[in-house]
Formats: C-alpha cells, structure tokens, sequence
C-alpha cells in the first residue's frame, strides 16, 4: 500500500514518550496537592519532583548509569512512587518484587532479572538473610525503614532484629539518609521510547515465575489509556477519576504496577493515599482522615469493607472502587452498592500491563436498570478499552460469532502488551501466536462489543463432552446468603472426563448443608439456568479459602485440599 511521507524540518524535535513526561505534568494542574504514606509522611508534588531528582543523584554515585535493573521490595509507599519514575527516568529497569511469594520464588525472580540493586524494607532483611547465599547478582543494597521517615532519627543496622546479617558489607545507607544529601536538580536526558522501564513475574499452575516487560512508550500509552477510561470521557466508565480524587491505592506496586494508577493518579496531581502493608484496621484509619473518593483491590478486599464490624456504621456514598484480579460475584456488587459504593469491574492481565476492558454503563440506560441488571454489567469485563483490539477463537484458532453466547479464547492487541517472556523464547512465541496475544480465558463478546469472561482455560471443566465454566457455577452458588467465598473446580472422572467439586466458606454465624445447597441449585436447573451436570459432586466447606500472592482464591492450592480430602487423606465435611 502506498502513502505519503514528508521530510521534516531539519531541527524538528522527535518526541520521545517517556516517563519523565508524566512526572514533569504533575507540576502543571494542582503541585499543592498532597501525597500520603499512611499517617507518618506526606509530599506535595513539587516535594516528590525533587525527591525523585535525588534519587537519581543517589543511582549515579552507586554508578547506576543505566540499562541496570534495580530491584524493589517494599511496601506501597512514597519510596516506591519515587522508585515509579527515578529509576527508568535514569534509563535503568524496575523491577517490582513481589513480597507475598515465596522465599523459593523471590531468589528465583532477583537472579532471572538479574537486579545488581536492591531496595529493601527492613521488615524484608530477614528474608533476605535467609536466601543470601544463593543470590547471584545482587552488588548493592538501600534499606529502607519507617522509623526515620520524617522524624529525623537515624536509621542504625544494630535495630534490625536478627543476628548475622550476611550482606551487611553490600548495604550502603539508608534510603532516606541517602536521598537527604543530594541536589534537588538534575536533567533527565531523552533517549529511546522503547527502552524497557519496568519488570516483574507472574506465576502460573506450574514451572517458575515468568518475567514480563514494558517500555517507556507502552506505559506512557497505558497511563494515557486510563486517563480517557477513567478520567470521564466516558460517563458511566469509572466516574471522573482527575486531580480532585482522593485516591486511596489498595493494589499492591508489584501487582501489574499498581493497575496502572500510580501513574495516571500523578499526571494530574491527584491525592493519594498509601498504606503500606494493608489490613481493615488500616483501611478504617485511613478512610476517616482523608475520606477516599475512589479505591481499587480484588474482591475478598470489597468482602473485609462490607463485613467487617469497624466499617458497619461507615458512610460508603462518596466512595468508588475499582474491581479486578478476580471475578466479582453479583451478590457483592448488590452488597457494595447497597451501602453506596459505586462499584465497578476491570478486566486485565499482568501480560497487558493491565488495562484491557472496563465496565460501562450505558448513560441512559443505567437510569433505567434495576439493581440485578446494573450488577451484571458492574461485574462482567465490559468493553475495551480505547485502542484495545478483542475477538474470541475456537481450539482451531478460527473467529467465532460476537453473539453472546460462542466461547472460545479471548486474544487481544494493543499498544502497551508485553512482547514476551524475559529469556522464555519459546513461551514468547506461544503468548503471541499468529500475531494475537493469547489470555488463556475463556470468553464470549455479544453483539453490541461486551466481554464476559467465563473462565481461565485451565479452570474450564469439560464433562460428559460439554464445557462448564467453574466461574458461572461460583456466581450461582454465591446467590446463596450463607456463602462468604467460593471455589469450583474441575477434577478428572472415569464415566464423564471431568466433574466439579465446589470448596465454600461461610458469612460468620451461618448455617449451610450440601443438601440444602443443592436443593438451591435445583432452582436454577429448573430454570433453564444450568444444566444438573453443573451440579458440584461433592461439595467441602472450609472457615477461609486459600489466597494467592495478589489476594485472589487460589484454586492450584484448593485442587490439592480436595484431591486429599477425596482419597480421604483429609476430613470432608460435605455432610
């Protein structure tokens, strides 16, 4: 195909995206606006732009010149923000550790990323200790403490709380003391877009931990991708999320760069509030002092603000929350907007950097719908989003219909995916097979361009020569308003493949048999709803569901419980 090019002027400027333009915006709209670490620290923007600038002095002197990738293992707070933007905006990789693997998983990420720095927490030094020996790459480390942030006390090595520090002659200071010394200029130079800036694992049911990747170009498109889906181009599709918001990130930094939020939510100088390592107590001291006006997390996050007695008498009617990680159920998107918040779903991997579909109401029709229609559409993946490309695949790779109802792969494009899998060549290939990223969920798109994820290809359970979304069975069994969390999975069976067996916990104080479940289940049956063979075969309850690292139920763990409790290693309390 032919087109047209036409020489530019010899001087003209080739505009590099990179990082350092989100930063530089946050000084444009609102710099007063203030950025909180729990109740024992706060910036405003002008402060972080200046703290980020010595940061990067303290990079140069450790002669972290760039194409280096530093490791971070901290919880969410105002040294991880600055680590967002000083660490590739000196041209290095952060890499974002995730603390809640592990401690197997972490060497094997910090080796695979091959970090040469290590920013670290102190709570984290003990774990460090542990697996010193086998760290290969490691030449540096900043500690970082919560003791001298703001107070002016000096960090000293002789607090920390075990004996034998292996690597004590590799620490050189503490973050704040460091960062305290230097200048508050320094120019960032441009350089290539496409320069990695960030890194971190995702793990799966089996093998290691896979590294995925992103440039300055991808997440400066995905910063911006999130502020026309969230910042109200769209009316129904996240509510105005700009610089008045008072943002309260509950994603963990390592979890897919915090959704993308920390970015965007500095580009326009919004408020943000971080808690570090998160519990509902936390939660409770942070919503009364600064009222959030929006929040994210994955559901059982949701479950603790709806059930927990030190937010009964909370007024949630300000507040909006972004779901995602993990399929929310209708009945607590009923729950949440019963108590006012406006809650709505995103879908994403950590693959996609995440943002891939949104819920959206439609403006009109979102006047119209009952509270059931309006938990559907809050709860479904929901459109893509702007310059995302979706379509769903049968097992031949062929397209199948947009019609609510085929289900195949989803396979996606946009501008901010991972290329592939750090040093995984052939995992890489299989990710993009024929030119499309491969999700491994299990989807339907209807008519009018809406996602509905039915579940992960590996959770798909195929019985008697039909396939049954274990995510569709978990939505119906959650109707029940005994059930607190639930899991199906699929197990292998002689007659029919595979069946499912569904593992519940309960809302404290409630009272539940298999026969009276099943008996609820019927109801659909008899509806047209499910089929009987969706019927779990046995059913085991348990006090809590196990979670993942990133807080989603973790089924590879709950299919261990199960297979035990079925050859009777373990006590089943199905009857």
């Amino acid at each position: 195909m032919k087109i047209k090019k036409i020489k530019s002027a010899s001087n003209a400027y080739k505009y590099p995206l990179l990082i350092k333009r989100i930063l530089a915006d946050s000084l444009k709209y609102e710099p007063t606006h203030e950025i909180f670490y729990k109740d024992i620290f706060k910036m405003n923007y002008y402060e972080l732009n200046d703290r980020v600038r010595q940061m990067a002095h303290v990079l140069k002197k450790l002669n972290i010149k760039g194409g280096q990738t530093i490791g971070f293992l901290d919880y969410d707070s105002h040294r991880f923000l600055e680590g967002f933007f000083a660490i590739p905006m000196t041209g290095n990789v952060l890499h974002t550790i995730n603390w809640r693997l592990s401690e197997e998983q972490i060497l094997y990420t910090i080796n695979h990323a091959e970090d040469s720095l290590l920013i670290v927490h102190e709570d984290f030094l003990p774990l460090l200790n542990t697996i010193w020996d086998k760290i290969t790459t490691i030449q540096k480390i900043i500690v970082c403490s919560d003791t001298n942030v703001n107070v002016g006390e000096v960090f000293n090595l002789a607090d920390v709380k075990f004996a034998d520090v292996k690597f004590k002659h590799k620490i050189v200071g503490n973050y704040e003391d460091l960062l305290k010394k230097e200048s508050k200029q320094y120019d960032f130079p441009d350089f290539d877009e496409d320069a990695v800036a960030t890194t971190f694992y995702t793990t799966g049911t089996t093998g290691n931990p896979k590294g995925v990747y992103f440039t300055h170009r991808q997440l400066v498109l995905h910063t911006l991708a999130n502020a026309a889906m969230y910042g109200g181009a769209l009316d129904k599709c996240f509510a105005n999320f700009n610089s008045s918001t008072v943002f309260l990130g509950l994603t963990p930094f390592f979890h897919v760069h915090g959704w993308g939020f920390p970015y965007y939510a500095t580009m326009i100088g919004a408020h943000q509030v971080y808690a570090g390592r998160f519990s509902i107590e936390t939660f409770v001291q942070l919503f009364q002092k600064h009222k959030p006006t929006l929040t994210t997390g994955v559901p059982s996050i949701l479950q603790m603000f709806l059930s927990s007695p030190l937010t009964a008498d909370f007024d949630f009617s300000k507040m909006k929350m972004l779901i995602g990680g993990s399929a929310l159920s209708s009945k607590l998107a009923k729950q949440a907007l019963e108590r006012g918040i406006d809650i709505l779903s995103g879908y994403g991997m950590s693959e996609s950097a995440p943002m891939l579909c949104a819920s959206y109401l439609n403006s009109e029709n979102a006047k119209t719908m009952d509270l059931d229609t309006q938990a559907k559409y809050r709860t479904i993946a929901g459109l893509p989003a702007f310059f995302v490309e979706t379509k769903i695949i049968d097992v031949h790779g062929k397209d199948v219909p947009n019609d609510g109802e085929s289900i195949g792969e989803i396979v996606t494009r946009a501008p901010w995916l991972t290329q592939g899998y750090y040093k995984e060549p052939e995992q890489s290939e299989t990710l993009w097979k024929s030119g499309w990223m491969h999700t491994g969920d299990v989807a339907t798109i209807d008519a009018n361009g809406f996602v509905t994820i039915s579940d992960r290809i590996k959770d798909v359970i195929k019985t008697g020569g039909e396939w049954v979304s274990s995510i569709d069975i978990e939505r119906l069994i959650s109707k029940h308003e005994s059930v607190y969390e639930v899991a199906v999975i699929g197990l292998p069976d002689d007659k029919w493949g595979e069946r499912p067996y569904a593992m519940i916990a309960l809302s404290e104080g409630s009272v539940l048999s298999t026969e009276t479940l099943k008996t609820f289940l019927e109801d659909f049956i008899a509806s047209g709803t499910i089929h009987k063979w969706a019927i779990p075969n046995k059913i085991f309850f348990e006090k809590e569901l196990p979670k993942t690292s990133v807080g989603k139920v973790d089924k590879k763990q709950i299919r261990v419980m199960v297979q035990a409790k079925i050859v009777g290693t373990g006590r089943d309390l199905s009857s």
